[in-house]
């Protein structure tokens, strides 16, 4: 989703300069999938229900191996640790990690469709300290680089304001069945070069 689980609050606030953004690569996963579920546990609780984190854990969350080979994939690091996570995505899979069933093949094309934003992540001990915000800039400055001039994302609702902060339209509310339990997501969408 690729951008599920945000660092939501940081707008505005000083970036941490300390904080190093690079491509992932394959050796990090074992890492970011932990960080990912304790973001989302910890970061989510009053916006979902417990059983709506753990639904949305065990069917939607995770790392998306693909973004990691395409070099999409971003991990932010402090002082060597991983602390959040987030990508981008010219392939037309709009959110949602390995395990996604509701995956789309194929690629976008830069001229006509929205550069997708991906699964941000922001370990607990880090949110609302600039995370998010320096890995949502290396997104977005990447797909423009591609030749992007929008973006598109299924927000979580605890990402919702973050993104919305970054300019990010909230479009069509939406419910995704995670096993037996319905979770519920946000579409936006972001001019990303001013017409």
């Amino acid at each position: 989703m690729r951008g599920l689980q945000p660092d939501m609050s940081d707008a505005g606030r000083t970036i941490r300069a300390g904080v190093i953004i690079r491509p992932a690569r394959a050796p990090d996963i074992p890492v970011l999938e932990p960080l990912i579920t304790a973001s989302a546990r910890a970061l989510s609780a009053g916006f979902y229900s417990a059983r709506e984190i753990e639904a949305a854990i065990e069917h939607v969350f995770g790392v998306d191996s693909d973004l990691v080979a395409d070099g999409t994939y971003f991990v932010a690091e402090e002082e060597g640790e991983i602390v959040g996570c987030g990508g981008w995505s010219r392939q037309r899979t709009l959110f949602g990690g390995d395990r996604f069933a509701a995956r789309e093949p194929g690629y976008l094309d830069p001229a006509s469709e929205a550069a997708r934003m991906r699964a941000f992540f922001v370990a607990p001990g880090h949110a609302r300290k600039g995370v998010a915000t320096k890995l949502l800039a290396a997104c977005e400055a990447a797909a423009i680089a591609a030749g992007f001039t929008r973006g598109a994302l299924m927000a979580t609702l605890p990402g919702v304001p973050f993104y919305a902060a970054h300019g990010y339209r909230p479009g069509e509310a939406v419910s995704y069945q995670c096993g037996d339990t319905a979770v519920r997501f946000v579409a936006m969408v972001k001019e990303l070069l001013p017409k």
